[in-house]
């Protein structure tokens, strides 16, 4: 009886601290979300904590002002097209890298799984400024290019997650289906594939939220005047003299986040199996 009481006071600690965690996560996102009702001028003055009132409460003009008169759309359109086509071609390029160094054993297979490891704790500020003039060199610096560089970087963690999980798919399955007369092409797409959906939800969710919030990576490689993700033109939210404009940008932030909020709690509970499948099996 000691234990079990000991039990439930622990446990109701524990539910408080993680509560208290919660709304502390949760504060600075509903306060974006009620600063993107108000005007201009109870934002940038000491009524930006407050709720909107009936002075303040402009409804969706901060919305539709970012949308039309910032060319966001446009800025929405670079965003996911480098998130789809990154994510596409980690997803396919990780996949097959990961099967060939579960299946084929030797020095070369070895070498390139420790490379992608290694990859992961490589800060990318070491790399930046290498990486600027390489991908002017090679003309990587348009929003149709720039998802070969988020390949190498996204590498390192979809190769390891589906290394993991691959080591523990058993050979059989894909020895059976090459002699039903499967070359590797077929084997991957309908018999390896399918078995790592899990894994490659998971890796596609962790690569979108990464590539879709990414500041630093497009504001190096990408021609700022030309072409301006979403986190590179919320930065631009200036009107006259200079001044930001702090409810619009504060409308297309709150824009920006609800898809990644809504895909992440649609799909969470594929990041925590293909996680632990790709980082515990094997």
């Amino acid at each position: 009886m000691e234990n079990s009481a000991k039990t439930k006071r622990v446990n109701a600690v524990l539910s408080v601290l993680l509560g208290v965690l919660c709304v502390a996560w949760l504060y600075p996102v509903a306060l974006i979300l009620f600063n993107s009702f108000k005007t201009e001028r109870a934002i940038t003055t000491t009524r930006v904590f407050e709720l909107p009132t009936a002075q303040t409460f402009v409804g969706l003009q901060n919305y539709i002002y970012g949308v039309t008169s910032m060319d966001f759309l446009r800025s929405f359109w670079y965003s996911l097209f480098i998130s789809v086509s990154s994510v596409f071609l980690i997803l396919l390029c990780c996949s097959m890298t990961a099967w060939y160094i579960t299946r084929v054993k030797g020095a070369l297979s070895s070498v390139m799984y420790y490379l992608c490891v290694f990859s992961m704790v490589v800060p990318f500020q070491m790399v930046m400024f290498t990486l600027a003039k390489t991908a002017d060199t090679l003309q990587l610096n348009n929003p149709y290019n720039i998802c070969i560089i988020y390949l190498g970087f996204g590498a390192g963690l979809a190769v390891f997650m589906f290394t993991g999980f691959m080591k523990s798919m058993p050979l059989e399955i894909e020895e059976a289906a090459m002699i039903d007369g499967c070359n590797p092409l077929q084997i991957f797409f309908k018999v390896v594939c399918p078995i790592l959906k899990p894994t490659m939800i998971s890796t596609a969710i962790l690569e979108t939220m990464w590539v879709w919030n990414d500041y630093l990576l497009p504001t190096l490689v990408l021609d700022i005047k030309k072409f301006r993700t979403i986190p590179m033109a919320i930065q631009y939210f200036r009107g006259s003299y200079g001044k930001v404009e702090m409810a619009p940008m504060m409308a297309c932030i709150m824009i920006t986040v609800l898809p990644v909020i809504i895909m992440y709690l649609f799909c969470q509970k594929y990041i925590i199996e293909g996680v632990v499948a790709g980082a515990v099996k094997g």
